[in-house]
């Protein structure tokens, strides 16, 4: 039996809480070698210490050298409302050309339902708006993508099973173990090759939504 080179990916906002869940995911993955970038010195031994590759890098900052060995790459990042220009749409454009320069296979992207329609929420508008504008600057840069838009999201635990739709009526929730499996699973360069869609908790196993 052949055994395949497990691929190298680089997941920004790793020691956020859907973050290490994918970290987690990817590491118990038969496929992907995680590398974790974080911004602090004890965050990076965290990672080390459970024999998880990471790299310092802020996204506010210089990332060419960050992508050294990358095959992958996912952006998990967010400022949790704190600085939406900043991180939320300039890093996520800095990561991706990052991405671009470095000739990724395949960029999946964490977005967020209502990115395309920010108006909905007067509350997190900014925010949608800034997640918009990431998303539409990866469609336009040339890279294999996938985008990801989950409703509100909860620290239930993942039932595996989602409900996945180009745009959804529907303003429910979806764990966050089920967004990171959902995340992961589209790392395969040929599922939903550059595709965007909206997921909630729902009834379909994941493996198979991303599929149908």
């Amino acid at each position: 039996m052949i055994m395949r080179k497990k691929k190298n990916v680089l997941v920004a906002g790793a020691n956020g809480s859907t973050g290490r869940i994918i970290i987690d995911l990817l590491k118990k993955s038969g496929e992907y070698q995680p590398i974790a970038m974080v911004r602090k010195q004890e965050q990076k031994e965290h990672f080390e210490k459970e024999n998880v590759a990471a790299v310092l890098a802020d996204l506010e900052e210089d990332l060419s050298n960050v992508f050294k060995n990358v095959d992958k790459a996912i952006f998990a990042a967010g400022s949790k409302g704190k600085n939406v220009e900043g991180v939320d749409q300039e890093g996520a454009k800095k990561f991706t050309d990052a991405a671009k320069n470095a000739g990724v296979e395949k960029f999946v992207m964490l977005s967020s339902m209502g990115a395309d329609n920010p108006s909905i929420s007067e509350d997190l508008e900014d925010y949608l708006e800034a997640k918009g504008n990431a998303d539409e600057y990866l469609r336009k840069s040339g890279l294999d993508y996938t985008i990801v838009r989950p409703g509100a999201l909860t620290n239930e635990e993942g039932s595996g099973k989602i409900l996945l739709k180009e745009k959804l009526e529907e303003q429910e929730s979806i764990s966050r173990a089920n967004v990171a499996r959902t995340l992961v699973e589209v790392l395969d360069n040929d599922v939903k090759h550059n595709q965007v869609f909206e997921i909630l908790d729902g009834k379909t196993p994941i493996e198979k939504a991303v599929r149908s």
